[in-house]
């Protein structure tokens, strides 16, 4: 069984160019970071395939222009998870 791997984005619109990388890891990091994400309410998305494209990006490193499109696609998603949750 492949472990489990996780990739957190931040997006500030007003200070940021594009989404970032901010937290990264498998195994136990990656149920640490899913564990902190519930914690902090924070919507969780889950895309093996993007998220194989994601973890070869450095921590703090944003997202090259070609991820933009399907990315944009999440935040939208994870908004209105966000929004019906309010």
């Amino acid at each position: 069984m492949k472990r489990k791997q996780v990739v957190a984005l931040k997006y500030e619109n007003e200070q940021m160019t594009a989404p970032a990388v901010i937290a990264k890891g498998k195994g136990a990091i990656a149920e640490n970071i899913l564990t902190k994400a519930k914690e902090h309410q924070i919507p969780v998305q889950e895309d093996k395939t993007l998220v194989e494209l994601l973890s070869k990006l450095n921590i703090n490193e944003t997202i090259p222009e070609e991820l933009y499109q399907v990315v944009a696609e999440v935040f939208a998603y994870v908004y209105q998870i966000d929004k019906h949750a309010k």
